[in-house]
């Protein structure tokens, strides 16, 4: 069913990565919030640590709108879902606005501000800089013609003298309005190898006060709210909701703590959907499984907390035992790392599950970064063979040592992406599939339903 739908929507872009977006956009929200708007927040492209920080401060799940993973018809329906009870959806970009896979911008963020018929906010780093950003938007006005950019802010001032001349220049040269200022910041949220620390790791509130405070005081939060309110609607396709109760009984284990909690939320709501019911496990706490018939281990940061997973032998065992008594896991990235025999990082070995014989080295350089298109190679529970799926890789750890046998095999052959050596992805190991490549059940639909169904299968069996 086809609705017309309308919402007040903003989109936070930039010139280029690393200008300030995540920051500008988590203040924004944050401040929003305290005057009492009910927010949502979606995350442009395949990106789960902003994502988080975007649930933390909006108090909803944050959803990724990816227009390589998944089509313009459920990019759509992932906005409705996520917005339809909200009265503001603000939408962070990723990279610079026009940034896409090739020359033509493909999958880039004006695409998607096309497509939601949105309109821009540029945040514009100013280090270094200053009359030559009016250029920048001269040349950003003119590039493509199906967008709207409506203001612009200045993050990173140094000084008053260095905002006149970047307002005044800006607003002389082109039609577009700067609509705040933002200062050098100190007591932000460090950094690491996959980008800002997870939301997870940082309880520290003195910092969204701050920025609170800041964009009270030097943002035209009004206009910002008057831009987003004159949106027109948009057509989108709406399905109706089914009533599902094969998967009624069955229970499935999730990894969700400090180290795990790369989730997509449409693969978690897919699941519940369906039928089953899902039951977070906390890797450090947690000594053994809960009664469930499958498991299901995101990504995150398991080398940060190598230490303490590894103290945690009885839950290590415990998921070892499962797996070789026939249960269906599907393991991701960290989930993957978590199933080898150790993790090595900084020069210290942490052993892990024993799964897997695999050893993985974590370096200080991405090993695997981008799009993945896999062929499926193998007979699996999860995928039908020789189809291709979609999805995702972003780690820093590679295999040091492999010393497979014939009951491990590859189940992924690699169109585009690193996988374990540029070629393969998927470890196939009974009714376990541990791969780097992260899926969005949106891109690969049979997913969640074939996870169900062995799970069914594996808990009938152990009823009998």
């Amino acid at each position: 069913m086809k609705i017309s739908y309308n919402i007040p929507r903003i989109l936070i872009s930039s010139h280029k990565g690393g200008s300030g977006k995540t920051i500008f956009t988590i203040g924004l929200i944050y401040y929003l919030k305290s005057i009492g708007l009910n927010l949502s927040a979606f995350k442009k492209g395949p990106d789960y640590i902003d994502a988080g920080w975007l649930s933390k401060i909006s108090k909803t799940p944050c959803r990724n709108l990816d227009l390589f993973l998944f089509d313009e018809k459920d990019n759509l329906y992932s906005f409705y879902l996520g917005s339809k009870d909200s009265d503001l959806a603000i939408i962070e970009g990723n990279r610079g606005l026009f940034d896409g896979l090739d020359i033509f911008g493909s999958c880039s963020t004006s695409r998607l501000a096309q497509l939601l018929k949105v309109p821009i906010i540029l945040i514009l780093d100013c280090t270094k800089v200053t009359r030559s950003l009016a250029a920048l938007i001269k040349g950003f006005l003119e590039f493509e013609k199906d967008i709207e950019i409506k203001g612009v802010i200045l993050n990173k001032i140094a000084r008053p003298r260095h905002e006149n001349i970047i307002r005044g220049s800006i607003e002389y040269y082109t039609d577009v309005k700067v609509l705040g200022v933002i200062p050098k910041l100190r007591n932000l949220p460090q950094e690491r190898h996959l980008g800002l620390i997870t939301s997870f790791e940082y309880n520290e509130n003195f910092f969204l006060d701050q920025l609170q405070k800041i964009i009270k005081e030097n943002v035209e939060v009004e206009k910002i709210l008057e831009i987003s309110k004159k949106v027109p609607p948009i057509e989108i396709e709406v399905s109706q909701p089914e009533n599902i109760i094969e998967f009624k009984d069955v229970k499935i284990g999730v990894f969700k703590d400090e180290a795990f909690q790369f989730y997509y939320p449409e693969n978690l709501e897919t699941l519940t959907n369906l039928g089953a019911e899902l039951i977070f496990i906390n890797a450090f706490k947690d000594r053994n499984l809960p009664e469930v018939s499958g498991l299901y281990l995101g990504g995150g940061f398991p080398e940060v907390k190598a230490e303490e997973l590894s103290e945690n032998k009885e839950l290590l065992k415990a998921v070892k035992d499962a797996i070789m008594e026939g249960m269906p896991v599907y393991a991701e990235c960290g989930g993957l790392m978590y199933l080898g025999e150790e993790i090595i990082w900084k020069e210290k070995r942490y052993p892990m599950s024993k799964v897997l014989p695999i050893k993985f080295m974590v370096e200080k350089f991405p090993q695997g970064h981008g799009y993945v298109i896999a062929k499926i190679k193998e007979k699996n529970p999860y995928f039908e063979l020789g189809t291709s799926i979609k999805g995702h890789e972003f780690h820093y750890s590679k295999p040091l040592e492999m010393k497979f046998n014939e009951e491990i095999k590859f189940a992924f052959e690699l169109e585009k992406g690193t996988g374990f050596d540029g070629k393969l992805d998927g470890i196939l190991y009974k009714n376990l599939l541990a791969t780097y490549t992260h899926i969005h059940v949106f891109s690969v639909k049979c997913w969640a339903t074939n996870f169900l169904k062995k799970a069914k299968e594996f808990k009938e069996q152990k009823l009998y």
